[in-house]
Parts: C-alpha cells; sequence; structure tokens
C-alpha cells in the first residue's frame, strides 16, 4: 500500500477525478460535483459536506430588516396588503387593523434590527397574520428547475399565541406580480415550525418548476385567546438562494454587501425622500394655475419602471413672483406627469388661489422634518 497523506490504491475511497478524501465513519470519499459546484458543510450527509451551486447569491433584498423608507413603525393600517419594511408585505384578512408591524432592536448576533409583527394587545381576532415577499421575474428566472433554500431567523414574543409559524415557497408563472396575484400560484415546499422565546435559523427547502418566472414567500401563523403585550413574531436575516444548504447570511446580490447599496437597492422599487428640518427642497418648476405648479424632481436611482403613484406628507409651495413678492400655500394634493425612470413632473395644487402670473418659479418645500415625498414602482 502506498504511504503518505492521500491513500491512492486500489483501498482508497477515490475512485474518480476530482473525488475528495473524506472521514465519516471510516474513509469516505465526496464524489465529484458538477462543473462550477462549490463545496460546502452539510452536517446531514454521511461526509458533513456536499456540493451546491458557487453562485448562491441571497435573491432578497432587505432580508435583515435594515431599510424601513415608509417608517419605522406602522400601526392600525387601514388597507389590506400593506408594506412594511422595504419589499415586505403583509396582511391580516379579517382584521388588517389587528396588526402592527415595526422595526425592532431585538436581533441575533450579527444583526441590527428585525421585523416585530405583533397582534394589538388586547385583540380578540383569531385571523392568521402573514407576511410576504415577492421577486420581480428578472431575479427569478434563475431559480427555474432549481433547487432552492430559504432560511430566516425568528423568535416568539414573551405572550406568542401562536401554536405553529409556517413558512411556503411558492413560483408563479406570471410577471412581475405580488405573492398573492401570482399567476399559477403553485407551492414548492412549506413546513409547519414551533418556535421559542430565542432566536432560531430554520430553513425549507425544495425544487422549483421548470416553467417557473416568478418566486417568492410567506410566514404565515395562527392566534388564540386574546393578545398579551407581545403577541408578535421577529424576524430577520432572511435569503433565499440556490442550493440545498443555507449558507452564512449575505445582503442582497446587487447591495455589495452594504447598507447604501441594499438602500439603493430597495430605492429601485420605492423611494421617499424624508426631511429633517424646515424648507428642504424636493422639487423646482413654474407655476401653470392660481392653486400650484408643475413641479420636477429626480429620484436617487433609476427606478424599475416608471413610478405609478406619488405619496407625500408636510410639503408646502413657495412662489417668487414677477413682482418681488413671495407667496407660499401647503400643498394639498400631486399627482404625476410624464414620470419616467429617472424623474417626473410632478402637479402639485394647494388650497390656495393666491399664486400669480403663470411661468414663474415655484419650489416645492419641506414644512417640519416630518416633511416627504415617495414615489412607489413596486410589483
Amino acid at each position: 500500500m502506498a504511504t503518505g497523506r492521500f491513500p491512492t490504491t486500489a483501498n482508497s475511497p477515490l475512485t474518480a477525478k476530482g473525488d475528495i478524501f473524506t472521514y465519516s465513519t471510516g474513509s469516505a470519499k465526496l464524489a465529484v460535483g458538477n462543473d462550477g459546484e462549490s463545496v460546502v458543510a452539510d452536517s446531514s450527509t454521511s461526509t458533513g459536506l456536499r456540493y451546491q451551486s458557487a453562485y448562491n447569491g441571497n435573491a432578497i433584498i432587505n432580508g435583515g430588516m435594515d431599510i424601513w423608507q415608509r417608517g419605522t413603525s406602522i400601526v392600525s393600517p387601514t388597507t389590506t396588503n400593506f408594506y412594511t419594511a422595504d419589499r415586505w408585505g403583509a396582511n391580516r384578512a379579517g382584521d388588517v387593523a389587528g396588526l402592527t408591524v415595526s422595526r425592532d432592536t431585538s436581533a441575533p448576533t450579527g444583526f441590527q434590527y428585525s421585523g416585530k409583527f405583533q397582534r394589538v394587545s388586547g385583540n380578540t381576532s383569531t385571523a392568521s397574520p402573514t407576511i410576504y415577499y415577492a421577486l420581480e421575474s428578472a431575479d427569478s428566472y434563475r431559480f427555474a428547475g432549481q433547487t432552492v433554500t430559504l432560511s430566516f431567523y425568528a423568535k416568539a414574543g414573551a405572550n406568542f399565541t401562536g401554536t405553529t409559524v409556517t413558512p411556503t415557497l411558492y413560483y408563479g408563472t406570471g410577471t412581475d406580480q405580488r405573492l398573492y396575484a401570482f399567476t399559477g400560484i403553485t407551492s414548492v415546499a412549506t413546513t409547519a415550525l414551533a418556535v421559542t422565546t430565542s432566536w432560531v435559523r430554520y430553513s425549507i427547502t425544495g425544487t422549483v418548476n421548470a416553467a417557473a418566472t416568478e418566486i417568492g414567500f410567506q410566514i404565515t401563523w395562527n392566534s388564540v385567546g386574546t393578545a398579551g403585550a407581545d403577541d408578535s413574531l421577529y424576524i430577520t436575516g432572511a435569503q433565499l438562494e440556490l442550493g440545498s444548504v443555507a449558507t452564512s447570511f449575505k445582503r442582497s446580490n446587487g447591495s455589495g454587501g452594504s447598507i447604501q447599496g441594499e438602500l439603493a437597492a430597495c430605492q429601485r422599487y420605492y423611494s421617499r425622500v424624508q426631511a429633517v428640518t424646515t424648507g428642504e427642497f424636493f422639487g423646482m418648476g413654474p407655476t401653470n394655475n392660481t392653486s400650484g405648479g408643475l413641479m420636477y424632481c429626480t429620484f436617487p436611482v433609476r427606478m424599475r419602471i416608471a413610478p405609478t403613484s406619488v405619496d407625500f406628507s408636510l410639503l408646502f409651495l413657495q412662489q417668487y413672483d414677477s413682482g418681488g413678492n413671495y407667496r407660499t400655500a401647503n400643498v394639498t394634493s400631486i399627482t404625476l406627469s410624464n414620470a419616467g425612470t429617472q424623474s417626473a413632473n410632478c402637479n402639485s395644487t394647494t388650497a390656495s388661489t393666491s399664486f400669480t402670473t403663470f411661468g414663474d418659479t415655484m419650489q416645492l418645500l419641506s414644512q417640519a422634518g416630518l416633511g416627504y415625498l415617495g414615489f412607489n414602482a413596486e410589483l
């Protein structure tokens, strides 16, 4: 028998180019994988190792719950299927107002924030809360026909009444739809979990149909009795990747691993400029009637599509007319005009009729530090 570190005789388990010598209860091998794959640790296998795709970047934008452009606390929402942390949706059919969502500093080691999804204290509805996420089709195609793994960290609040937490991974055959509207929605993998009040990482694995053109997932749980002070589910560290093993969490493919990159990736879908003081500048344009003007506004990044709606709060128009007079009035409505992926004209209207001289320059400014202007290009 040959001596040395790696046996190469007939007694060796190595039989093909690329086989790796491993140890289980004795000499063993990991058979060579497919071209381009990498070896990852997998304690469920006999060798403790597995080959899987070398390209396993996280497809989930804002999986670490870092970015909350719409605000870090959403209390008693009035619409179903509302957005929460950037790219994350939530719903509670039958009692959406009984669900609050907020950014929380309780998080596992390596994370700054989690999303806290809470049944309002004293609520008696047993409607099931749901949080969900959908990829646009351009980011979904690489998963078609592949084995994929969804992983996330979760913990229950001190007064959690749920008995099961169920993540489900889905595919659809439509284009750029929110999860609840997927064409041909089909489950890829699902499981019922018993979460605890300690942070634990969970994962589910399944094979996506080759016809898939959109990928998404939801996490839902039940409620019983009357909600206490912390009838909550905390989530962070969500990752969707190729392969059957959940690898270490990383920020989304397009973020470059930085918070700034993650923000820019989020702004492709929704972009909000938030004031921190009174009089901050949001846009400029000509007066086009006695009540307002057409403001030209630019976006910090190129958006996914031209925005389909705009939201705002605490803004005012200021005109310096040809006679040397300042006129101001609070904005009551904004509608989009000639919106593109980099900028939009915003028809801004006030309750005043005091603006004069069409064509004079106006500015769109913040009334206070809470003023904002947001553009929506979500799925």
